[in-house]
């Protein structure tokens, strides 16, 4: 055992059992590793097998009473009295995926026992970003209505085993949660829960960010305030239809895999784009805000509820058919502060540099411009045309059907988002570029789709740019010319509807503006599983 002088062990080796062989332990607090040699037979005459748990991914440390499977075993009757402790820990498997493993060493000196069981809750005290206090909200509504149910059975014994305090709401309608987050005395948490699916993240996120704004002063109605950041993170559960939050910013929609991440303090910063029309606030948006296809695909859905997820497979291909093409503007403002592309390789994975630098330098920027002057000052692209659909996404959007997403190399906090426009085409063209996203071919390798990463766009559509009034007071005059570009479309509307993160909103035009990392998720990005393998091997063969 090594001490420093009045400082805390640096490293701890002993001689532990575990099962019924012995085995050198190594707990290492400079490297924060736990080390141990697996004790069963070698395979294929080479040693046992090295297995190490980076201190900051133990869960927690209890002992364990082993006594009462000595009186029960034949085999441990002449044994003295055993002292042993088990370490949970998280274990990695493949896609992302995390489970709760645990390993149980023993020993016959009890002092020693109790030497490691200080030693490695004294490092667990010192994993400061981990939370305590949490506030867990439910939507038992939800996807499959399985929320309680998955929060319950495969949540909460987590929660409790590594000693966290949950406030749990159960949510009994829409915007529940979010007024209810107006209300409560948030400072008590160390972080806000929702076990749902987008939209139960949508509603706390709304909620969360509208009260910082409300307790910081700020109009939310002002499309170019600067608002206040919400330092308490989000833990998303995911138990809804969609998940698209969830997977692209942990890699998998698994309760325990979240739950986990939650559990060990994870902290992922993630932009936010706020929505307006003629300054009043909207929405806010972290995944997709589209008009036309992808719009029309969620207004259709919404009368086919009943269908439960399938209504999205039916609405799509529905929607593919009536094949309807908008004409309006769009005017954007270029992230020239940020590093990347949209048509380059470097996707965002955990510990971004392009996320890190784009928010260095924005800050940088407006550090010495000023918010006022750079949106004065910079110019602004305008492009007119006939879209099938426009998309801004401030992520992947990638999901099980869809692993790349709507934008492979998007960032999740790089203040910015990528604006992808679907001009006109043909239905084969629109079909191989909707297939595209379930493959590895570059989805906007078409002369018809352009992509450009922005931090903030306008939109209007033909319509309102003729005529101010509503659309559903402009009658028929307009709207032929709509069905001449289609004649055999059915169309039956003139405009379509945004999606912003799965509800629909009322007005066509928007103005929308980026906000570099406004919050922050119990989440650590998609890691690099083989590179962060090899790395952590090295530091084991190292210790050892």
């Amino acid at each position: 055992m090594e001490q420093p002088p009045g400082g805390r062990r640096r490293r701890l080796v002993s001689s532990l059992a575990l099962g019924p062989r012995s085995c050198e332990v190594t707990l290492d607090a400079e490297r924060g590793l736990l080390a141990w040699r697996d004790p069963r037979p070698p395979r294929r005459g080479g040693g046992g097998e090295s297995c190490f748990v980076p201190t900051s991914e133990i869960i927690a440390v209890e002992e364990t009473d082993l006594n009462k499977k000595q009186r029960n075993s034949g085999k441990w009757q002449k044994m003295a009295k055993l002292h042993a402790f088990t370490v949970y820990y998280v274990k990695k498997a493949q896609n992302h995926r995390w489970r709760c493993s645990d390993v149980t060493f023993w020993c016959v000196d009890e002092q020693l026992c109790n030497q490691w069981i200080q030693a490695l809750k004294e490092l667990l005290e010192l994993q400061k970003a981990r939370p305590k206090q949490l506030l867990v909200y439910i939507n038992p509504y939800g996807g499959k209505r399985q929320g309680k149910r998955i929060y319950e059975q495969k949540v909460a014994p987590l929660f409790s085993l590594a000693s966290i305090s949950t406030d749990v709401f159960v949510t009994e309608r829409a915007n529940h949660a979010k007024d209810n987050l107006f209300e409560v005395n948030i400072n008590k948490y160390d972080g806000v829960v929702c076990v749902g699916g987008d939209g139960m993240f949508s509603e706390v996120m709304h909620g969360l960010i509208g009260r910082m704004q409300k307790d910081s002063g700020i109009d939310q109605n002002n499309p170019k305030a600067p608002l206040v950041q919400c330092n308490i993170r989000i833990g998303i559960i995911p138990a809804g239809s969609t998940d698209c939050v969830c997977y692209s910013t942990v890699g998998i929609s698994d309760p325990v895999t979240s739950a986990l991440h939650i559990i060990l303090g994870d902290s992922q910063p993630l932009d936010v784009s706020s929505v307006h029309h003629n300054n009043t606030f909207l929405k806010y948006t972290v995944s997709l805000l589209g008009y036309g296809f992808y719009g029309d695909v969620l207004k259709d859905s919404e009368k086919k509820r009943w269908m439960g997820p399938m209504r999205y497979d039916y609405s799509g291909f529905k929607t593919f058919l009536s094949h309807h093409c908008y004409e309006g503007t769009i005017s954007f403002q270029p992230a020239k502060h940020t590093l990347g592309s949209p048509r380059d390789k470097d996707s965002c994975r955990t510990g971004c540099h392009i996320c890190r630098q784009s928010e260095q330098q924005l800050a940088e920027q407006r550090k010495k411009c000023g918010l006022k002057h750079e949106e004065d000052e910079e110019e602004w692209k305008v492009i007119k045309g006939k879209f099938l659909a426009i998309n801004a996404v401030n992520m992947s959007c990638a999901c099980p059907r869809s692993p790349k997403g709507l934008s492979p190399a998007a960032h999740l906090a790089d203040g910015s988002a990528d604006l992808i426009l679907v001009r006109k085409c043909s239905r084969f063209d629109f079909l191989r570029y909707l297939v595209r996203h379930t493959n590895q071919d570059d989805q906007f390798d078409f002369s018809f789709v352009d992509v450009y990463r922005v931090k903030s766009f306008q939109f209007t559509s033909k319509l309102l740019e003729d005529n101010e009034s509503d659309v559903t007071d402009i009658g028929k005059k307009h709207f032929g010319q709509f069905c001449r570009d289609h004649p055999a479309c059915c169309c039956n509307i003139a405009n379509s509807t945004w999606n912003c993160d799965g509800e629909t909103l009322d007005s066509s035009a928007i103005e929308v503006r980026v906000h570099c990392q406004l919050m922050k998720l119990f989440a650590r990005g998609i890691e690099e599983n083989h590179k962060e393998a090899v790395s952590n091997q090295s530091r084991v063969e190292q210790l050892l």
